[in-house]
């Protein structure tokens, strides 16, 4: 059975996918009770299951898939000298601006990135009406290189970003400030009144027992790749690695964000999946031309289609970088970056020797020396990987052949390897003891392999729409006929397929066609 999916604007679909997180189970606003706190979120039934198969999918293609990347786990408190080794302490800031009339505050280089996107989407909204007017003879590039708007469109384009990225990599406040002046940038009250721009840290912090001022403060760690450096001579000589070699974590990073938005793509409070690789110096090029394309794998593997990923070079470097390059994955407000990629040469390791007077080398014997490593670093959000899931996953469409409410259905098509639950478990009716006696004797059997759901709650279409809106890729139907031959109907949730099949083959076909392995194939 084919079916037909919904056309809708962005903003509506995003809309209805953050309000259906919260409906099913996936995400709550945190203490709502009490009204909320700004940018901060919990995870639901649903959603806690699906980050725990996401944290999975990475920390086994990552750690259990090579033999030369193992894991650690550091704790959030850490002496807070790291952070000055690290450069956080004077140079994790965000470049802020104030309202003078409205008394809001922005961050101004996001405000004239959004500026860049109406552009962008300026130079998108010509593209796709001369495509729709010359057909399949329409050469885009061309179109771009030629058409006179265009060309203008994307010469103040490249003219903006350019000063933006100048201005971003030498701190230059006064030139951000004259950018939102001279492109007119106004809030969303129409005030153009702006202050001088300022920067902030982002860094949380707190005090140490009842030692208060600077030697009791600690820091809320901003990421979680220190520990990883700090801990580099211990991992290496415990699990006894050679360069090359990686260290991988996954662990919740805390940054106090002024502008948090577009739902849990920034938060204060947010989760890592960081590996650094250790490698000889010299070597970073072509380690960073590996994983660059290594973890692009990992996320084509999953599903998401290629013209919905692209590599962003860096505009300006970090100071620890020589090398950088964002994934951005095209979310529902545009393409913002996913994961980052970044050649950060030997300047953590560096600065914590410094720092510390001890010794952070390694002694190859290949080349019977002793240097300090370079490292590439992948660093993917956990919680902007569950909303890049979520936003490909979510689908309106209509069902042929079906009536009334039950014509259109929301649906979650998750990967099955990923899904939150894997399979539900249905008997037709509630009210026939037989029936409900099946199907809860196959549950209680399903439930030591998979993430499984019985159900016996309303008509059983409700609970087939149910089970689509959670994104559960099978469904399992006991009916009169499990009594007379022992089989059930598996109703596949993208195909709408139903087929009849034995009770003892029910295991092992949701445990194949839900098995992670099938993505590793792939990577």
């Amino acid at each position: 059975m084919s079916t037909k999916v919904k056309t809708q604007s962005q903003d509506d679909v995003f809309k209805k996918l953050v309000a259906h997180c919260k409906e099913y189970g996936f995400i709550y606003p945190s203490s709502e009770v009490y009204d909320g706190l700004s940018a901060v979120y919990d995870y639901g039934p649903y959603g806690v299951l699906l980050k725990n198969n996401l944290k999975a999918y990475w920390w086994k293609s990552m750690v259990q898939l090579h033999e030369n990347i193992v894991g650690l786990d550091c704790a959030i408190f850490m002496h807070p000298k790291t952070w000055k080794a690290s450069g956080h302490v004077d140079a994790f800031n965000d470049p802020l601006v104030d309202n003078k009339d409205s008394k809001k505050r922005y961050r101004a280089d996001a405000m004239i990135e959004d500026h860049l996107k109406k552009i962008e989407d300026k130079i998108k909204k010509e593209v796709e009406k001369a495509a729709k007017r010359f057909g399949a003879s329409f050469d885009e590039a061309q179109f771009r290189a030629t058409n006179p708007r265009v060309v203008e469109y994307q010469n103040q384009h490249d003219t903006i970003d350019k000063r933006l990225g100048e201005a971003m990599r030498t701190s230059n406040m006064v030139e951000l400030k004259a950018i939102i002046e001279d492109l007119e940038i106004a809030d969303e009250t129409g005030s153009r009144n702006w202050t001088d721009v300022r920067q902030f840290n982002l860094m949380f912090h707190t005090q140490l027992g009842n030692i208060a001022g600077e030697e009791g403060k600690l820091y809320l760690r901003p990421e979680t790749a220190q520990g990883i450096f700090v801990n580099f001579l211990n991992v290496q000589k415990s699990t006894r690695q050679k360069i090359p070699f990686g260290i991988a974590q996954i662990g919740k990073a805390f940054r106090n964000e002024i502008v948090a938005r577009q739902f849990i793509f920034r938060m204060r409070e947010f989760e890592q999946m960081e590996m650094q690789f250790f490698i000889r110096p010299g070597t970073q090029q072509e380690w960073f031309a590996k994983w660059k394309q290594a973890r692009m794998n990992w996320h084509l593997a999953l599903g998401a289609p290629q013209e919905k990923l692209r590599f962003k070079d860096h505009d300006h470097l970090a100071h620890y970088a020589d090398a950088a390059v964002d994934i951005q994955y095209e979310f529902p407000f545009g393409f913002k970056e996913l994961e980052g990629i970044h050649s950060r040469t030997d300047f953590d390791l560096g600065a914590h020797a410094k720092l510390s007077g001890k010794k952070l080398s390694y002694f190859d014997p290949e080349l019977n020396e002793s240097y300090t490593p370079f490292v590439v670093e992948t660093s993917v959000g956990c919680d902007r990987m569950f909303l890049a899931t979520l936003s490909r996953a979510f689908v309106e469409e209509t069902v042929p052949d079906a009536q009334g409410e039950d014509s259109t259905r929301i649906v979650l098509k998750i990967n099955p390897a990923i899904a939150p639950i894997k399979c539900a478990v249905l008997p037709l009716l509630k009210n026939k003891e037989e029936l409900t006696k099946a199907a809860l004797d196959i549950f209680n059997h399903l439930k030591f392999s998979v993430d499984c759901q019985y159900d016996d709650k309303d008509a059983i279409g409700r609970r087939y729409r149910r089970q689509d809106a959670i994104g559960t890729p099978f469904c399992i139907t006991v009916d009169f006929e499990t009594l007379e031959n022992q089989t059930v109907t598996i109703r596949d949730r993208d195909t709408l397929k139903q087929e009849r099949i034995h009770i003892k083959d029910i295991e092992r076909i949701v445990l194949e066609k839900t098995d992670m392995r099938l993505l590793f194939a792939k990577i």
